[in-house]
């Protein structure tokens, strides 16, 4: 079953080893030292045996708690370079935030259960993970 989710939050593609040159040629306007937003659209995806009591995977409202405390309310309308410690040292592309957001959800899902992240940062630009 799936749950999909939304929050908006600005961020900065730079990489502090490379020159301001290197980093405008490598992530352009992604690299805007005022950094730039995004309207993310989150899907978790989660597989597991069908509880025969209760007819679940997962219990919708449990998820959507899960969905809302560990990632939604926590990043929607803020500056991930800026108020989060773990893009503090880490380039908070598309692939690194779904990385961290299926590591926020994964430790609250009961350990039988199967996860992958989508995440769309645009309507055409989007990654999945699911912890390989």
């Amino acid at each position: 079953m799936s749950r999909k989710g939304h929050f908006n939050a600005a961020h900065r593609l730079h990489n502090p080893n490379w020159n301001s040159e290197k980093n405008a040629e490598i992530f352009g306007k992604c690299n805007n030292p005022n950094y730039h937003g995004h309207n993310y659209d989150l899907i978790a995806h989660v597989t597991g045996e069908i509880d025969p009591d209760t007819g679940y995977v997962i219990d919708m409202k449990v998820l959507k708690e899960i969905m809302n405390e560990e990632v939604l309310d926590r990043y929607d309308h803020k500056n991930l370079n800026l108020d989060f410690e773990e893009f503090k040292s880490l380039n908070p592309t598309a692939e690194n935030i779904a990385v961290v957001i299926w590591n926020r959800l994964r430790k609250r899902l009961e350990n039988h259960l199967q996860l992958t992240v989508t995440l769309y940062e645009t309507e055409r630009n989007y990654v999945e993970y699911s912890g390989e």
